[in-house]
């Protein structure tokens, strides 16, 4: 098992059921009880419970070492804001990806002003340990605030046709809006989020620019990534 590795100490099951599991509901647009039927198919028998169980538990620590072995982000930030519903509630998700596409963060909350707008970019720079060469935005005013307080020297666009990169990446979230409306807060909506984020386009390289042999290596590099992180081997065994 690899060092920096979750402890799956006191665990029934081995870390390639639960690595396993978290994988399905984060790869792909199931929920807790189709990942349980799922895995019922292989023979192993667990509840939609003991899912949401690990998903909670080391999504976070999967997530955590997938962002520690991304490459350094690009230095041109796009900004951008999408509804979402938490519990029937409608919430805004905010999400900065860079010119690759690549997710940089995201941050769940229940108002649209400028003080939440100050907050994301606040946090994101934070995060990055420095600020972009260029944010890009749509047309929204408190983003003009939030530049002028936060990173005055910055480049600064603002156009609704400059952002499509920051809209396009809100797409595989519109497909976990089952999740969404299952999550009874922002604070889990936000915590499903930030693994989602993670881990999903971890497995999504750009297919269109591989030849078919290259997209195998590259899945293959990513899933040894991933059993590296997971403390995995290989995918659970039949019974």
């Amino acid at each position: 098992m690899d060092s920096a590795s979750p402890s799956y100490q006191g665990h029934r099951y081995p870390a390639e059921l639960s690595a396993h599991a978290v994988w399905l509901h984060h790869r792909f647009p199931l929920s807790f009880r189709e990942v349980e039927e799922l895995l019922l198919t292989r023979g192993v028998l667990v509840s939609h419970g003991t899912v949401r169980q690990w998903c909670a538990r080391f999504g976070p620590e999967y997530a955590a070492g997938l962002r520690c072995r991304r490459s350094r982000a690009g230095d041109t930030w796009h900004l951008d804001e999408v509804f979402v519903k938490v519990n029937g509630v409608r919430r805004y998700l905010w999400r900065a990806v860079d010119q690759d596409g690549n997710v940089l963060d995201v941050l769940v909350r229940s108002r649209r002003d400028a003080a939440a707008v100050k907050r994301f970019p606040a946090k994101l720079m934070k995060k990055q340990c420095r600020v972009p060469r260029v944010l890009v935005t749509d047309r929204l005013r408190s983003y003009v605030v939030a530049h002028r307080k936060l990173m005055p020297s910055v480049e600064y666009r603002q156009s609704k046709y400059l952002n499509t990169r920051a809209e396009n990446s809100h797409q595989p979230t519109h497909q976990r809006e089952h999740a969404l409306k299952g999550s009874r807060s922002t604070t889990g909506t936000q915590r499903l989020l930030s693994v989602f984020s993670a881990t999903s386009p971890h497995f999504r390289p750009r297919r269109h620019r591989l030849t078919a042999p290259q997209y195998h290596a590259e899945m293959h590099r990513r899933f040894a990534t991933w059993h590296q992180i997971t403390g995995s081997t290989s995918l659970p065994s039949e019974a």
